[in-house]
């Protein structure tokens, strides 16, 4: 009994130690916490509260100007009228800003509806407009204000608090000549949240005032174009006092870029892509019954010697001026809605489409690089027949025995089914050899097919060569969903549910038919104007392939710097300066005795050689594809128009009438130099003035004279 004080005292000291122990190690902890805020990260935590007291005041820079290759401007800027709200000025009011709004659409002329969703942030469910843009930037409501709405605002200030109106500089497309050349341009929007963190730590931040390109050349060149802009900081007190002014960042207005469209061509180039469209509507197609729908097309010139882009239009289009200052509902709806026909595609680098014979030129060299003569004679039959399927060569026309360049002449079917089927067996059919030497399709993927071409505008697509590999990833992709379908089989018989049971069973396989298809550019061939330009230039030069540009060069503010921006190549083609010479021959007898004779009557073809290969691609479901492949010495004009008919009768009179106006050519065949659009390919850039302007002159459209068609053989 005596030791229980002392073990009760023990265990108090116990007790006591560890709560000092405890005590300590707190105190241990907060202070190192406090070391390390105020010595280790002081000057970084200083500096952060420092900002807490510092506004910036933001001009952004003018946008530089894109221009065409003599100087005239395709987008610059005008300064406009903007009337802005801020949002956070806007939700400190009682009602968030309603009344304000409400008055601010009585002076505008909007709907109260319009305005409120302007300077709504968009989100994945929230539908345009909406401002995707910061929400602490003034958020643009219109840039079409009057001066005397501007004065209202201003005047009555009390009345519109946190609304601005101010002169600024806006993008202005300024379609000169009816140059629309919307999806080569490209638009803009303002940056995002998730944009300006991507940006935080490159050579070039973004700032929650700018508007970035979204497509075309503006976002090509989108770094050089949007400039820097000047940021001026001020130190303000807790009640917002300015105090005094922190260090500021000098503006740095945007390059331009001069690029090798013509505006002159480009405005022609898109007409009659239009005029050829709506004249195909006209005409009646025999398969369906009813006329041609000629849903879409694109046409591109191009320069064969350098690759670069001279007019590039695709069908339908759209006018990028929507965009400036925020895209209402209305119009993006119908820019981007499933009846649109989704006009923002550029069709002539993501339109993918079968070639139909514009692409026999690449059979004609597998067939040579595979060992067959040119000069040889291959039977042009009426019809082709494998296991109980005839394939009939077009309207069933047959020729005897021709030679390959004959069979590019009148177009014959029959010649290249042949020459595919057989290299098809020697490779070992539906059950390939090991070390197949896939002659057809590898000289596919040697012209360029299958890849990009690198034309510097983005989301250009790569098309198709459907090969064994092709066939077989495709197979594993999609056996699951055959086979269900499949099941069906054989209480029904249609013919979705037919193609779904071949596909279960032997879709990893390449058929004969699927050889046979391929050698005349249908089947699951899939190519672009663009990808079939840079083939046909390349024959024309000589062999090589460029990479197709638009970009010529980017001229510095004042005028005084200049990158150019030099034509560069990513191959040759695989063919002998001998076949290569051959296969010229030929094309130039399809513009004087074959299929596209009839085109080019009394085209002056003993000055400028004109060469040129039709093409009516067959679609399943659809009506055929209309393609028109043509060159010169100087000039690469490919066209195509979706559900058109046949290449020479719906493409070949635009096609025509664009050469008339690039060579000065009368209907009679005769040339005026003086009446020539680019009498031969232009090489120096735009004259850069002394106050680092660009001189440029105002064009007028041009409307050449229709050429009278000759009858000649049938067109294809």
């Amino acid at each position: 009994m005596s030791n229980l004080p002392e073990t009760r005292t023990s265990r108090v000291s116990v007790r006591l130690i560890a709560i000092q122990i405890l005590v300590f190690s707190l105190l241990l902890t907060l202070g190192g916490r406090l070391w390390y805020l105020q010595i280790r990260n002081g000057t970084e935590y200083a500096t952060e509260a420092r900002n807490n007291h510092v506004q910036q005041v933001i001009e952004p820079a003018t946008r530089g100007s894109i221009l065409d290759a003599r100087g005239v401007p395709l987008a610059d800027n005008q300064t406009r009228l903007v009337v802005s709200a801020s949002r956070t000025e806007l939700l400190k009011m009682k009602d968030d800003g309603k009344a304000v709004l409400g008055r601010l659409a009585k002076v505008l002329g909007m709907s109260e509806k319009e305005i409120r969703n302007k300077v709504r942030l968009c989100d994945s469910k929230t539908p345009q407009p909406c401002w995707n843009g910061s929400p602490y930037q003034p958020i643009p409501i219109t840039d079409e204000a009057t001066t005397q709405q501007a004065l209202q605002i201003r005047e009555r200030s009390e009345d519109f608090p946190g609304i601005s109106a101010e002169p600024t500089a806006v993008r202005r497309y300024a379609a000169p000549g009816n140059a629309n050349t919307a999806q080569v341009l490209g638009y803009l929007s303002p940056v995002t949240d998730e944009e300006i963190k991507k940006a935080e730590h490159s050579r070039s931040p973004l700032l929650r005032s700018d508007q970035i390109g979204r497509s075309g050349l503006e976002r090509t060149y989108n770094d050089a174009l949007r400039g820097k802009a000047a940021v001026t900081r001020y130190e303000v007190d807790n009640l917002g006092r300015v105090i005094g002014q922190a260090k500021s960042e000098k503006g740095k207005a945007g390059a331009s870029v001069v690029t090798s469209i013509d505006a002159r061509v480009q405005g022609l180039a898109e007409k009659q892509l239009d005029q050829a469209m709506k004249d195909a509507r006209k005409q009646h197609d025999k398969n369906t019954g009813t006329n041609y729908k000629a849903d879409s097309g694109a046409v591109v010139v191009m320069e064969a010697k350098t690759g670069r882009v001279v007019a590039m239009a695709s069908n339908p289009t759209y006018d990028p001026n929507s965009w400036v200052g925020g895209i209402s509902g209305k119009d993006y709806a119908r820019l981007t809605g499933k009846d649109s026909n989704y006009p923002l595609l550029n069709r002539a680098i993501q339109g993918q489409a079968a070639p139909g014979s514009i692409f026999k030129v690449i059979s004609t060299a597998a067939a040579v690089n595979a060992g067959y003569d040119f000069n040889g004679h291959y039977p042009c039959t009426s019809s082709y027949s494998i296991g109980g399927q005839v394939f009939k060569n077009f309207e069933s026309q047959s020729h005897g025995a021709i030679s390959l360049g004959r069979a590019l002449e009148v177009s014959c079917d029959t010649v290249f089914y042949k020459l595919s089927h057989d290299e098809w067996r020697k490779d070992g059919g539906d059950k390939p050899k090991k070390g197949a030497k896939n002659w057809f399709y590898k000289t596919a993927h040697q012209f360029g097919l299958g890849k990009e071409t690198g034309i510097d505008l983005p989301n250009e697509v790569t098309g198709r060569v459907p090969d064994r590999k092709w066939k077989n990833d495709f197979w594993k992709a999609n056996k699951a969903g055959w086979c269900e379908q499949a099941k069906a089989w054989p209480k029904k018989k249609d013919f979705g549910t037919k193609l779904a049971r071949e596909g279960c069973l032997e879709g990893m396989k390449l058929h004969a038919y699927d050889s046979i298809n391929y050698a005349i550019g249908q089947g699951d061939t899939l190519v672009t104007p663009i990808q079939m330009a840079t083939i046909y230039g390349a024959i024309s030069n000589g062999g090589t392939l460029y990479d197709p540009t638009v970009g010529k060069a980017v001229v510095s503010p004042d005028g005084k710097h200049i990158q150019r921006i030099k034509p560069r190549s990513h191959g040759r083609l695989p063919v002998s300066h001998k076949t290569l010479g051959q296969m010229d021959g030929a094309l130039a007898g399809v513009a004087t005795r074959g299929t596209a004779a009839w085109r080019f009557g009394g085209w002056p073809q003993d000055k400028i050689p004109m060469h040129a290969k039709t093409g009516t691609a067959e679609v399943y479901g659809k009506q055929t594809t209309s393609w028109f492949a043509t060159y010169t010495k100087d000039y690469t004009i490919v066209m195509t128009i979706s559900q058109g008919g046949t290449g020479s009768g719906a493409s070949g009179p635009a096609v025509r009438n664009i050469y008339n106006a690039l060579y000065g050519v009368d209907e009679k065949g005769g040339i005026d130099p003086k009446a020539a659009l680019l009498p031969k390919p232009e090489a120096k850039l735009p004259k850069i003035e002394t106050d680092g302007s660009i001189r440029s002159q105002p064009i007028k459209p041009y409307v050449p004279p229709s050429p009278s068609p000759s009858a000649s053989e049938s067109p294809q």
